[in-house]
């Protein structure tokens, strides 16, 4: 059904704009209650993200901090959280900052899809709505927040678009420019997903038209990506360029970043949510009052296809691929009509919006109300650790953090730099990633490549090594460090060294230890030898 047909069609009882945007207000302020009730949502790179926000806005008046890093300002497309969270930190704790910046992603993704939706089918409609759930995903669990706000800008972009396509030339492709350099610098990853989005809709335009081709159309066609072109001299200028190698392509996981769009915790609950909306769909599809926009179709066959060949990592960054199919789900979800012209079809819809939302708000209130014992005792131990210290993080079990119940320890250790002034060898310093790095004089006691912390076995291994030894920035660890955060072990787990470590703390999954100084062994004092005495001749 075309959109003009379902324009005719439409009947007054649909939602009215007000109780949409009512709706959109409840809804958001449910899906905001398990970031509102939690502090420091167990989510996994977002402390190491909120302990640079930090260290941006403190660096000029803490001289600890100062001691061990230096925010190197430079043109990276990664940056949206660097401009907003510091700014809001002037006037509140980080942790609150951080918390208006999440609930942020998600504003801006719903009202994006509500746009995008407007923007197909010419008239507000609360069939968007539906996609609220999903603003809790896998992605979202590894923290992302760069991606995920892009995403949001990336939505208000395609639907401009589309608003302006037919209108006078100029304003779309100054708009869609503007677009591009915000996206630049929320994710390099959120412009080309608008890239994406871009090319199906032309594409979906050639079909209606007949695909055809005459010179003026073809150029009218690559003309599209013109407002892209900004990116190359801002790629040219960034260090990010510096990067460009680090790339790699597998197909295993493939299936896993499908999975990451409806996934969090429980399986269980992605199967349900999932059962709910294939029996709301089929109900909606007998009685013909669900459509989905041809463009859709487009969408899915170009971002399938540009998924399948998409490395796994690009510019260094992991997860390129995985990212890319909670993007466009969003827009998908864009692409869906439903007819609410019957007060049973609203009703039906109103139920279970509220029962998926509640569903998946439920999920996750429970499992973060589970981690946060573990996350404030994670968050105790921090006060035990001297202003100004050096911490060292190793894992127990080099196999650990990749379940979602594990992800809140991996940078957890980022917390010392935000209450204690520390150098934590896990903070995002990567030149050409994050604006923050580490001085010179201490870049080789921290993990300057985003690696993986060393295992038990190599932390062990490493102590004695001095010379021409080092290679690692833990090998020689006493000389270097004060504090050891020891993370997935078992509870009562023993000293892995008692010579030079102390256990200082001892959670679920961590145990805090102080480096215990080899105290030098103080020279013996040579003895100058008396001299003989000479002795007296017997007597006879």
């Amino acid at each position: 059904m075309t959109t003009t047909e379902i324009r005719r069609r439409r009947r007054p009882g649909d939602f009215s704009r007000g109780t949409i945007a009512i709706l959109f207000v409840l809804l958001s302020a449910v899906a905001a209650m398990p970031v509102l009730t939690h502090p420091l949502p167990p989510l996994s790179d977002y402390v190491n993200h909120l302990a640079r926000m930090h260290v941006i806005t403190a660096i000029g008046s803490d001289p600890l901090l100062a001691k061990y890093y230096e925010v190197d300002w430079a043109v990276i497309p990664n940056l949206v959280m660097d401009l907003i969270v510091p700014f809001l930190h002037r006037f509140m704790d980080v942790y609150l900052a951080g918390e208006i910046f999440l609930i942020s992603i998600f504003v801006i993704t719903l009202s994006g899809t509500l746009a995008l939706n407007r923007a197909l089918y010419g008239y507000w409609s609360a069939m968007p709505l539906i996609s609220f759930p999903l603003l809790y995903n896998g992605v979202l669990l590894v923290g992302v927040m760069n991606y995920l706000f892009g995403i949001g800008v990336a939505l208000w972009a395609l639907a401009s678009w589309i608003w302006l396509r037919d209108r006078a030339w100029p304003w779309r492709y100054l708009v869609s420019t503007l677009f591009v350099l915000a996206l630049f610098f929320c994710h390099l990853f959120a412009a080309g997903l608008y890239g994406l989005g871009l090319l199906a809709y032309e594409l979906y335009r050639e079909s209606q038209h007949g695909w055809k081709l005459s010179l003026r159309r073809v150029a009218a066609f690559v003309a599209v990506g013109l407002p892209f072109l900004i990116v190359l001299p801002l790629l040219y200028v960034s260090p990010t360029l510096t990067l460009a190698k680090l790339n790699f392509w597998e197909a295993n996981g493939k299936i896993d970043g499908v999975m990451l769009v409806f996934t969090t915790y429980y399986d269980l609950v992605a199967i349900a949510l999932a059962a709910i909306v294939i029996a709301a769909s089929l109900w909606a599809m007998r009685y013909r009052v669900l459509h989905f926009h041809r463009f859709g179709w487009f969408l899915l066959g170009v971002g399938g296809l540009v998924y399948l060949a998409m490395p796994r990592v690009v510019f260094a960054t992991y997860m390129a691929d995985q990212r890319l199919p909670i993007g466009l789900a969003f827009m998908v979800i864009a692409c869906m009509h439903l007819e609410l012209t019957r007060k049973a079809v609203r009703q039906a819809f109103a139920a279970v919006l509220f029962v998926l939302l509640a569903i998946r708000v439920v999920e996750v209130q429970t499992v973060w109300q589970q981690l946060s014992r573990s996350t404030l005792d994670f968050r105790n131990s921090i006060s035990e650790i001297a202003p100004g210290s050096r911490v060292l993080v190793v894992y127990a079990d080099s196999s650990a953090g990749d379940n979602a119940r594990d992800l809140a320890y991996v940078h957890a250790a980022c917390l010392a730099m935000i209450e204690r002034s520390s150098l934590v060898t896990t903070a995002f310093t990567v030149k050409g990633k994050q604006i923050l790095q580490v001085r010179n004089e201490y870049s080789h006691i921290a993990d300057v490549e985003d690696g993986t912390p060393p295992s038990l076995g190599q932390f062990l291994i490493a102590a004695d090594l001095e010379g021409d030894e080092i290679e690692n920035y833990w090998d020689g660890w006493p000389r270097n460090f004060d504090y050891v955060y020891l993370l997935f072990t078992e509870p009562g787990a023993p000293n892995p060294d008692s010579e030079r470590l102390q256990l200082v703390k001892e959670g679920r999954r961590f145990q805090l230890y102080k480096v215990l100084r080899p105290v030098p062994e103080k020279e013996t004092p040579q003895v100058k030898p008396e001299p003989a005495v000479p002795q007296a001749a017997p007597q006879n």
